[in-house]
Order: structure tokens, then sequence, then C-alpha cells
């Protein structure tokens, strides 16, 4: 059984943190820096440094990519490909840093995004701390930013840009399929709950990089999609309908068995067998990592060759 986080009383934080700052403070000039841009503005952090705690998934697929170790992760359902950090010290939640955790492995470098993108401020107190949370509205050029913004920090920029290179080549690809492949409508179910999320949303690049035509062009622009009805998905009848299992995600699901029924069996998308269950991990928990992105865009690829697109 995994520790849980552990909660410290305010006076042993504040001095906790105020003693972190002090020794930060000490050694931050005794190593060479570097100037990047994050979701905070431009922070002065340590080149290639050694010893490194990662809270936001997407860095972690990305530093998995280029071959860069890290020292401690949250506790969270990795994906298969992700297992090699399985074994990592475990330091808090995504939404619960472990301070004292952190402080023990005397990070040279911090990295936060997405869910844990608010806890920066607290723990740039123990080491420099990047937040690399995606701009939604931009996800492919955010992330992508995201990617370069790593490589430069850790020397990996050859390595990068070779993977960006294939990555931006595969979309190109993709869109010129979707371009043809009609109607889609992506879905999020959790429990009994559906959620359908359009252009500009959370799962927009869907549609606003891979250029699938919405089958509802009015979907609202919301976190958390615009709850929806098998009624609903019966009305729109895509020709494609993208299913994310929330519940798959963090290790428990059953999107298939509840959209197996005859509103949804209905769908263009249903009779023409053109209902695709993304690889739930990828979209709701990891984003905008190296690798996550390169396997969307080859499973969506596949599906629509498969379909004669």
């Amino acid at each position: 059984m995994q520790p849980q986080s552990r909660r410290l009383s305010t006076p042993l934080l504040a001095g906790l943190l105020a003693a972190c700052a002090m020794s930060f403070a000490a050694g931050a000039k005794a190593q060479e820096t570097v100037s990047v841009e994050d979701a905070r503005g431009t922070q002065e952090v340590p080149l290639k440094p050694q010893t490194v705690v990662v809270f936001d998934m997407a860095s972690l697929d990305t530093l998995g990519a280029l071959g860069v170790e890290v020292a401690g992760v949250p506790q969270v359902a990795l994906p298969d490909y992700l297992q090699p950090f399985a074994e990592v010290e475990k330091v808090g939640s995504l939404f619960e840093p472990d301070l004292e955790a952190v402080n023990a492995l005397q990070p040279d470098l911090i990295i936060v995004g997405g869910r844990s993108g608010p806890k920066a401020e607290a723990l740039s107190a123990i080491a420099p701390t990047l937040d690399m949370t995606v701009d939604q509205q931009h996800f492919v050029a955010s992330a992508e930013k995201n990617v370069k913004t790593l490589a430069t920090v850790f020397g990996k920029e050859a390595q990068a840009d070779t993977a960006l290179e294939k990555l931006d080549a595969s979309i190109e690809g993709l869109r010129a399929k979707a371009d043809k492949a009609g109607s889609a409508l992506i879905v999020l179910t959790t429990g009994n709950k559906m959620s359908a999320y359009g252009k500009g949303s959370r799962f927009g690049v869907l549609h606003d990089t891979f250029g699938f035509q919405p089958a509802d062009p009015n979907l609202a622009v919301a976190n958390h999609g615009e709850a929806i009805s098998f009624e609903y998905i019966a009305e729109t009848n895509p020709d494609w309908l993208f299913v994310i299992d929330r519940d798959a995600a963090i290790g428990r699901g059953a999107a298939a068995a509840m959209l197996d029924n005859e509103l949804v069996g209905g769908t263009k998308a249903w009779k023409d067998g053109q209902v695709v269950y993304l690889t739930p991990a990828n979209w709701y928990l990891i984003g905008g990592g190296l690798q996550a992105m390169q396997q969307n865009v080859d499973q969506i690829t596949q599906a629509l060759d498969k379909s004669g697109q």
C-alpha cells in the first residue's frame, strides 16, 4: 500500500518553506541556469537538472520520451508505457503534493501543470518550479511549445525536434483524411453520465487541429463539456463517434456496454462501425505529452484507414 500524503501543521509548514527558500537561494548561484517561458511567465531554472520531481503527467510522458530520469512523481495510475516510472518515489497526489517528501529529495527542479498547476507557488519555495499547463484553446501549439521548453532545459533539443517533426507530419496526414470523413462527436463517459465536447473545448483538438467536422457546431465551450443523453446522440447522428471512458482512465470503466443500446445503435457511426474508443489515459490524464499525442494521432488515423477513408 502506498503511503498517504502527509499534512503539516501551519507553523511547521511555514518553517519548512522558509528553510527551503534559504537553501534554494544559497545554492542557486552554483548551477548554470537557463531562461524559459511557462504558464506563469519567464522562469530561470537549472540547466540539465539532475534531481527532478514531476507532478504533470504530460511532462512525465515527454521526459520519458526524451530519456530523462525523474526522482519523484505523484501517486497516480500510470498507463503501460509509463510503467518505468511506477517505482519512482511517491510525493503526494496531483492535487496535494507532499511538501515534506518533495523537500526530502532536494530537487533541482519541480514540474507542475494542469491539475497540479495551482501548487506552483508553494512548490517554488522548495526549488525552481515550471508550470507546464497547456492552453486548451491552442492545444497542439501549446503542448509542442512545452516539449521544446523541456528539451531546452534538459539539453534534448535534437530528440525533441525529430519527434515533433514526426508528430506534425502525422497530424497533416490525419487532417487530409478527416476532411473527407464526415461529422464527428466526441463524448466523455463516467458512471452512467455523458458529456459532449465541441470546438475550442478541452478535447476540441479533434475538430480544431485534426480537422473533423463537428456533428453539433453549437456545443458550448466548457471544461467539463455539455451534459448529453442517448437521445441527443441519436438526434445528432454523427458519422464518427469518439468515446473517452473516464472511468477506464482511472482503472474502472465500461463505456462500450453503456453505449450498446437501441438509440446509439441507430446512428450512422454505430451502423458503419465508426465508434472509436480513444485511449482514455492519453486523453483524460496525460493530454499534451509527446508520446500520448503521437499515439492519439496514430490511433485515429488507423481507424480512418480501416474504414477506407
